[in-house]
Formats: C-alpha cells, structure tokens, sequence
C-alpha cells in the first residue's frame, strides 16, 4: 500500500497540469499527501494523470500556457483566455480528441489582445490567488473532504470546482464556502453527489 501510495505521489508530481503544479509548490507537501489519500483507487488516479499529460502535451506542441486543467474520474475541466484564435481553435481541436474523457467542461475563451474588455479582467497572479484561497477555504471546512475537491478560477472571476461530495450537504457546504472569497464573480459546480 506504501509502494502504491508513493507511486501516485509521483505521478501526481510529474504529471500535474501547469495550476496544479503551481498548487503544489505553494502548498506542498500536503497537496501531495492528500491526492495520495483520496477516496478513489490508484488505477482512476492513474487514468486522469495519463488524460492530463496529454493536454500538458498538447499545450507544450501549441507553444501554449494560457489554459489551466483539473480533472477528477475522467471529467476534464478546461479553463484558459487564448489572444490567438489559430491557437484557441487549434487546442480545442487537440483536447477535444483525447481518448478516455468522460465529460469534458470547456470553459476556455478567446479574446484579442486589443479588445477593451481586457482591461477590466483580473490578472493571471490575481486569478492564480483567488484559487489557492478557494482550495484554502476547503480545508478544515468541517464536513468537507477537501481532498476529493479540485478548484481553479478563470480570467473573468468565475470560480469552478469540480469532484466528489459523499452528500448533497457536504457539496452545499463546500459550494458555500467557496462563493465566501473575494472577486469571486459565480462558482460553477461540477460535483458529483455519491457515498
């Protein structure tokens, strides 16, 4: 059980989306360990690390950073803001063919680099903190098992989480403490109600 436990905490390291990776430098080592104790088996853990390599791939052949991944049981959650729209269209395309997604939320924009709109976005540090903080506020929320949870923030404030509640009270709960943080615009709710 250690050896298996070991093995997912690396192949968490190596293939964490770039957020993630991000994610688990600032809240190491209990990012890790948590993933490792998740309420699901290593084989499923394995599926989606195997599914986020290969958007990280296709983001690495698009010469891209501007999309963020969090998946949970084969549901990939996609966010980003593209200013290039051969690379938006080209990425979609890319992610839309990986094999053994189960549901795919694509939340990923396209925006000119001169559109006005720009200017009132928050910017990618601002966003960036805004999900620390909502994953922050996850743990210790009595009745939630923050572990089984993945959270990220998009370029215009919209707040997306995505995983597993043991109970429709304990999705309630974490949606609530979610919705507390500031410049949160909405959150998304793309969690699953199952013991």
């Amino acid at each position: 059980m250690r050896r298996l436990a070991l093995a997912a905490i690396a192949g968490l390291a190596l293939a964490a989306p770039a957020q993630a990776q991000l994610m688990d430098v600032l809240t190491a080592p209990k990012t890790l360990i948590d993933r490792a104790i998740e309420a699901r088996s290593a084989a499923d853990i394995a599926k989606d690390n195997v599914i986020v390599a290969k958007v990280n791939g296709y983001m690495g052949k698009n010469a891209t950073i501007k999309a963020s991944t969090e998946i949970y049981e084969q549901r990939l959650l996609v966010t980003g803001l593209f200013d290039d729209k051969a690379t938006y269209d080209q990425f979609q395309k890319d992610v839309r063919s990986v094999e053994g997604v189960k549901k795919l939320y694509w939340h990923v924009t396209y925006l000119a680099k001169d559109d006005s709109r720009r200017k009132s976005l928050p910017s990618w540090a601002d966003t960036v903190e805004m999900g620390i903080k909502a994953q922050g506020r996850l743990i210790g929320t009595k009745g939630v098992a923050d572990v089984n949870f993945r959270t990220t923030v998009d370029s215009y404030g919209n707040l997306y989480v995505i995983g597993r509640a043991r109970s429709q009270e304990e999705a309630n709960k974490a949606v609530s403490r979610l919705r507390e943080g500031e410049g949160i615009k909405k959150v998304v709710n793309y969690i699953d109600v199952r013991p």
